[in-house]
């Protein structure tokens, strides 16, 4: 089976699509004949995404327009799939939230929305998913880090919180295995996704100068770009690998084996 004809009319839903790596993933699905909903907060990215979609005839891309934080917004996504093309055959849980925070710095609504965001809302859009996946014995791809993979100071909760979601893709595989859903996930390295700017909040003269040190900390030699991690989404979410199920695919250029 092709890359191309795979996905011709399949639908999928990528959580985080209004940039970085939930966009590059949204535009590749649609290219290869995928409807896709994307979901984010910000109104006008999404339409943008879904502009660009245009040129695909037979295939569209709608935005819903979703808070990751907000556990009322899961049922809505899933039921803009189910209302506008009556099927679901992936989920990519890609939006996720964390920002440089001290120990001296914690408060307890920046947690609980960090929490909020990687685990919970991932959670839920897997419960109200579920029956849909079964249907089509769909798969799901969650979006770690490879920041998980050593000690984060500074970026605990982001890296512990997204450990959680690695943990939770094993156990889902497992639980979801005798209804033909897979269950799989990638963690990305050092990416060039706007994510230091976007959710981190940083400067760009802060991000350009974290940047260049991850770079020179790669064994690789560079910091990613969406291209390298894309395929491997598409991958792990094609039914043309129905024998894949609950692992985490780290890809980073050998960043997290560094010394």
């Amino acid at each position: 089976m092709s890359e191309q004809t795979d996905w011709q009319g399949k639908v999928a839903i990528v959580t985080g699509g209004s940039s970085g790596i939930g966009e590059a993933t949204a535009l590749a699905l649609a290219e290869r004949g995928a409807n896709v909903v994307i979901t984010g907060r910000d109104e006008a990215k999404l339409a943008r995404v879904a502009d660009r979609s245009g040129a695909a005839k037979s295939a569209a891309i709608e935005p819903v327009q979703a808070d990751s934080a907000d556990p009322t917004g899961s049922r809505r996504v899933v039921e803009a799939a189910m209302d506008r093309w009556g099927r679901l055959d992936l989920v990519v849980n890609n939006a996720g939230a964390g920002k440089p925070l001290p120990i001296d710095a914690y408060d307890a609504e920046t947690l609980a929305e960090i929490c909020a965001v990687n685990i919970v809302a991932p959670s839920l859009l897997m419960k109200e998913a579920q029956a849909a996946l079964r249907e089509t014995k769909g798969a799901v791809v969650n979006i770690g880090t490879a920041v998980s993979r050593n000690a984060a100071p500074g970026l605990a909760h982001y890296a512990a919180t997204k450990a959680a979601l690695e943990h939770l893709t094993r156990s889902w595989a497992i639980e979801l295995a005798g209804d033909g859903i897979r269950v799989n996930a990638v963690s990305p390295g050092p990416v060039k996704s706007g994510a230091l700017t976007g959710m981190m909040g940083l400067s760009p003269q802060v991000a350009q100068s974290i940047e260049e040190t991850e770079a020179a900390q790669v064994p690789l030699g560079r910091r990613g770009v969406t291209a390298d991690l894309v395929p491997w989404i598409l991958r792990l979410g094609s039914s043309a690998n129905e024998w894949l199920t609950a692992q985490v695919i780290t890809i980073d250029g050998g960043w997290s084996l560094r010394s």
